[in-house]
């Protein structure tokens, strides 16, 4: 289990209530054993999903730890303040910074903002109202609340996650964050990056367990079936490029790496060839070379492209 929020608790896992005898967590642990071995017909996979969670709540002290939320989701999930997981609330670049002799690249928006609003809005209705909400991302409560709302704070997280990975790549790249797609629209592009390889609409995804491509795009066990990400990024992207005038080198989606078995997959037909589903840790690599080396944009064009964007893009 990663330590996405949309991670399945050890208890769901294992079947039961979080509020179970140690007794009954054991039967459910032992018949799970059984069902889930691959000599037995199960998958090594599941089976060892099982002994993950039984590992975080089987001994009494170890599941009153996990129930603080001393364990598995949480650790870092704070508001974007100072030391926290999160960007400064900010449509403005942020400072080139240092960190040894590396300059950061330029980032512009709040990476993650809106779905950290919209998490904070449904997470107090959900509590109720007049309740006090010391810590909305309280590891217990997070993992209590509905898919919907656990839904939003994976996605800041990704958002965040992504926006980090980018300003490593040094001063050759400048980043916008959640940027607004249509002036009457309410769709957005989580990053829209520019470096040496060209201008890319990234999307940041977290869906809480294992996608890859199937007839053109992403499909998981979590994935709606009507949803068509790739579709989605597609549409919004060509929604954009007419309003600025610009034309993207690539589509990507970002996923988290346990969530995606090989480095990377790409759509080798139709309208999205060569859009690429690709692991985190594997996007810094892909920016810098992009997905086809001969498409490099000149530093004169670069430069071009970086200030039409500067005075076109807007936020939502």
């Amino acid at each position: 289990m990663s330590d996405s929020p949309l991670s399945p608790s050890p208890y769901e896992v294992l079947g039961v209530r979080a509020s179970v005898s140690h007794e009954e967590l054991r039967r459910a642990y032992r018949r799970l054993l059984r069902e889930t071995h691959p000599d037995t017909g199960g998958t090594a996979a599941r089976f060892l999903e099982v002994q993950r969670a039984w590992e975080l709540v089987g001994d009494p002290e170890d599941r009153a730890r996990y129930d603080r939320g001393e364990d598995g989701f949480g650790a870092g999930v704070t508001d974007g303040g100072s030391g926290s997981t999160g960007f400064s609330a900010t449509v403005h670049p942020t400072r080139s910074q240092s960190r040894g002799t590396t300059v950061r690249a330029r980032s512009y928006g709040h990476p993650g903002g809106q779905a950290r609003e919209r998490y904070l809005s449904l997470m107090r209705e959900w509590v109720g109202r007049g309740t006090e909400l010391d810590d909305p991302y309280e590891p217990s409560l997070v993992r209590s609340a509905p898919r919907e709302i656990r839904h939003l704070l994976a996605v800041a997280l990704a958002e965040e996650a992504t926006a980090r990975a980018v300003t490593g790549l040094g001063m050759g790249f400048t980043i916008w964050n959640d940027v607004s797609v249509h002036p009457r629209s309410d769709a957005k592009l989580d990053h829209v990056v520019l470096g040496p390889a060209g201008l890319f609409a990234i999307r940041s995804a977290d869906w809480g367990g294992e996608v890859k491509l199937s007839k053109g795009d992403v499909v998981g066990a979590s994935i709606d079936h009507d949803d068509e990400p790739f579709h989605d990024l597609l549409r919004d992207s060509k929604t954009f490029s007419r309003q600025v005038g610009v034309r993207f080198t690539g589509l990507i989606i970002v996923v988290p790496d346990d969530a995606l078995a090989v480095p990377y997959e790409r759509i080798e037909r139709g309208r999205l060839a060569g859009a690429l589903l690709v692991r985190r840790s594997l996007l810094p690599l892909v920016l810098r070379n992009g997905a086809d080396a001969a498409g490099r944009e000149s530093v004169d064009r670069a430069f071009e492209l970086r200030s039409r964007l500067q005075e076109s893009i807007r936020f939502v």
